[in-house]
């Protein structure tokens, strides 16, 4: 199993940016499709991105198309998310999955999908 660890997340201004950072231990995760999501109270964990294991494929939820960039260091064992022209409703705890195996779907991700998971980072956009 793999165990992941988020951080960077905080409190920002609405227009501002962070990076979002996902650290995993047990095992490498060159051949994981990695996965981030978001959950705010009250509401269902959502997809926000994926990146294939190569980090060649990356996938979008429209919410953040163009303002979100999912990127991968494999030599470091890191998964990023880097998050820019935040907006209050970006406010959520965002948590960072990873799912064994080499196929990547150009589509929205399920959290069924991934197997592990870390605790999540709050991240606050304020107005």
């Amino acid at each position: 199993q793999v165990q992941l660890v988020e951080s960077g997340g905080g409190l920002v201004q609405a227009g501002g940016s962070l990076r979002l950072s996902c650290a995993a231990s047990g095992r490498t995760l060159s051949s994981h499709v990695m996965g981030w999501f978001h959950q705010a109270p009250g509401k269902e964990r959502e997809f926000v991105a994926a990146i294939s294991p190569s980090g060649g494929n990356t996938y979008y939820a429209d919410s953040v198309k163009g303002r979100f960039t999912i990127s991968r260091d494999n030599a470091k064992n890191t998964v990023y998310l880097q998050m820019n022209s935040l907006k209050p409703e970006d406010t959520a705890v965002y948590y960072c999955a990873a799912r064994l195996s080499g196929l990547f779907l150009s589509r929205s991700y399920y959290p069924t999908d991934f197997g592990s998971w870390g605790q999540g980072t709050q991240v606050t956009v304020s107005s």
